[in-house]
C-alpha cells in the first residue's frame, strides 16, 4: 500500500451543476406546515426561499475558488482514500494540529479560522501561537472515500488520523473537535497518547455519576434539562441515522431540496440564531456547507458513522492534557465537575457567552482565541 500524498483541487463538473438546478427546479412540495413555527420541521416558505435562492443566485464556483486557496491533498489510509487541507504555518515553532468536524458538519466550518490559526501575525496576533493545520473531511463525508465495508467508526478513525499526522511528519501534535470531531478527538487521547500534545473539545461528553446526582447545582440542572429536550425533540435525526440510514440515504441522495432542509434544520436547532441561522450565517455559508453533501451524494455515507458508533459511544477516562470550551447553545453542555470526572488532566475551562454547535462557523475569533489560550499551556 503505497503512503503517497497526492495534490488535490475541488473541481466539480458542470453536469453536476446543471443536474443540481433542474432537480432543484422540479422539487415536488409537501404542504405546509399547520403550526406557524419550526416545532414540526423546517417551515415550508423557508427551504423554498433557501433553494429558489441555491437555483438562481448561488454561485458554487465563488464558493470553489475560495475552498481551493487552501491546500488541499488526498492519501490512502487502510485502503480508503482521505481528503485533508493542510496549512503549513510560515512560523517556525508552530504546533502541528488536526481539527475534525462532525454532522451535519464539513472542513467549510472552519474556513474563517484555518488562516488566524495557521498565520496569527497576518491576523493580528503573535506569532507563538501559530500551528499547522490539518483538517480531514470524515471517511463518507465531503471528498474522502466512503466506506464500502462495516467497520469505520470513530476508533477507526482516529487510528487514521495518528496515522495521517506521523505521515506529515508530526511527531508531537495537538487535535481539536466537536460533534464527532470531538469523539474521534476523544479517541486520539487515548491512542496515540506518545504524540498527542493536548486535546481541545467543544462537545466534552461527560455524564454525571450516581452520587453527583444527588448535589446538582443550577448549571448542571439547566444542562440536564437541555438534553432532555434534546432527547424528546431534537434526536430524531440520530436515531434514524443510527438504525437505517440506508433508508434515508434514498431521498438524501437524490433530492437536493431534501438534503437542504434536512441539514439546514439543525443549524436551526444547534446555532445561537435567535430562531433564523440566517442570523450568524449567510446564505451562501449554509449552502456551501450543504453543498459537501451533495457533490460527493454522501447522504447515507455520512449517516452511516451514526450506525457505526451510536451505540458504542466513548466514555472512558482521559489522561492527556484537555481543554474545554462551553458555547451556550450547544446541544449536550456537561458541567466542569463531570468533564473533570473523564478527563483527569484537565488545563482549560471556559463558558462562553454567546454561541453554539458549530463553534469555528458561528464565533470564529472567540473559537481561535480559545485554542489559542488552551494550547498555550501544552507548547
Amino acid at each position: 500500500m503505497t503512503n503517497e500524498i497526492t495534490p488535490f483541487r475541488i473541481d466539480v463538473p458542470d453536469a453536476v451543476l446543471t443536474d443540481l438546478h433542474e432537480r432543484l427546479r422540479r422539487t415536488r412540495w409537501p404542504e405546509a406546515e399547520t403550526v406557524d413555527d419550526w416545532s414540526q420541521g423546517i417551515p415550508l416558505a423557508y427551504v423554498q426561499d433557501l433553494c429558489r435562492y441555491w437555483t438562481d443566485e448561488y454561485d458554487w464556483r465563488r464558493s470553489e475558488s475560495h475552498l481551493n486557496t487552501f491546500p488541499q491533498f488526498r492519501t490512502a489510509i487502510d485502503g480508503l482514500g482521505i481528503h485533508f487541507v493542510h496549512v503549513r504555518s510560515p512560523h517556525e515553532n508552530a504546533l502541528p494540529l488536526i481539527i475534525t468536524h462532525g454532522w451535519p458538519g464539513s472542513i467549510v466550518e472552519f474556513h474563517k479560522v484555518i488562516g488566524p490559526l495557521a498565520d496569527p501575525a497576518a491576523h493580528g496576533g503573535d506569532p507563538a501561537d501559530a500551528f499547522h493545520v490539518v483538517c480531514p473531511s470524515l471517511p463518507g463525508y465531503g471528498f474522502s472515500d466512503k466506506p464500502d465495508r462495516q467497520g469505520w467508526g470513530v476508533d477507526r478513525i482516529a487510528r487514521a488520523w495518528a496515522v495521517l499526522m506521523g505521515r506529515l511528519g508530526y511527531q508531537r501534535y495537538g487535535a481539536q473537535g466537536g460533534d464527532w470531531g470531538a469523539a474521534v478527538t476523544t479517541s486520539l487521547g487515548h491512542q496515540d497518547v506518545e504524540h498527542v500534545a493536548g486535546i481541545h473539545l467543544n462537545m466534552p461528553v461527560a455524564l454525571p455519576d450516581p452520587s453527583a446526582m444527588a448535589d446538582l447545582n443550577e448549571s448542571e440542572q439547566a444542562a440536564l434539562a437541555a438534553l432532555a429536550h434534546y432527547d424528546q425533540w431534537d434526536s430524531g435525526y440520530s436515531k434514524q441515522q443510527s438504525t437505517r440510514p440506508q433508508t434515508l440515504g434514498y431521498g438524501l441522495v437524490d433530492s437536493p431540496a431534501g438534503e437542504c432542509a434536512w441539514i439546514v434544520e439543525k443549524f436551526w436547532s444547534w446555532t445561537d440564531c435567535d430562531g433564523d441561522p440566517l442570523k450568524v450565517l449567510t446564505r451562501d455559508e449554509l449552502l456551501d456547507n450543504v453543498m459537501l453533501y451533495w457533490v460527493p451524494a454522501a447522504g447515507a455515507s455520512s449517516a452511516r458513522l451514526y450506525w457505526e458508533s451510536l451505540r458504542q459511544f466513548d466514555r472512558e477516562p482521559v489522561a492527556v492534557p484537555t481543554g474545554c470550551s462551553i458555547f451556550p447553545k450547544e446541544i449536550i453542555r456537561s458541567s466542569r465537575r463531570w468533564v473533570e470526572q473523564r478527563f483527569s488532566d484537565l488545563r482549560h475551562w471556559n463558558e462562553l457567552e454567546k454561541g453554539g454547535h458549530f463553534a469555528a462557523f458561528e464565533q470564529p475569533e472567540a473559537f481561535v482565541d480559545e485554542l489559542r489560550a488552551f494550547f498555550r499551556l501544552v507548547r
